[in-house]
């Protein structure tokens, strides 16, 4: 019989009472709210749902149109205070010649404060138009952010 160290007898205890996944389990999957808020759900460059349907139905269409020149996603990553960034999902030029940073949300609702404030703090410092943008009843809002 081997002897176990306190450490893992007090690991073997939670699991067994439930309050402690094995190392091994799968976390389980968020659900309700917790999940709009998840942070660091996805790698960086890799795009939401609500980002890809952004990008499928207003950037695309605008390339094809002729009402946007370029855009990349995550592109531009912002300094707007020592170690404090701002990487904008999508940095757009549309024909207007504005280049402009549209961070896209899942609703109006789900805009959180600290995103709020780090976009009026970025329109403050750089020459760019900053927006937010969220789908609403079949189409896209975007919301200008500051000065």
């Amino acid at each position: 019989m081997s002897r176990m160290t306190p450490r893992a007898r007090l690991e073997a205890r939670l699991i067994a009472e439930g309050k402690l996944l094995p190392r091994d389990a799968a976390p389980a999957p968020l659900k309700g709210k917790d999940r709009l808020f998840a942070l660091g759900r996805l790698k960086t460059g890799e795009k939401n749902k609500t980002e890809q349907r952004y990008e499928d139905e207003v950037l695309r269409v605008g390339i094809m149109t002729g009402g946007v020149l370029w855009y990349r996603f995550e592109g531009v990553k912002l300094r707007i205070a020592d170690s404090t960034f701002l990487t904008v999902d999508y940095a757009v030029l549309p024909t207007d010649g504005i280049l402009t940073m549209v961070d896209v949300k899942g609703g109006h609702a789900v805009i959180q404060d600290d995103a709020r404030v780090k976009m009026k703090v970025a329109a403050e410092a750089y020459p760019f138009r900053f927006q937010f943008a969220y789908p609403e009843s079949g189409g896209w809002t975007h919301e200008d952010v500051g000065r």
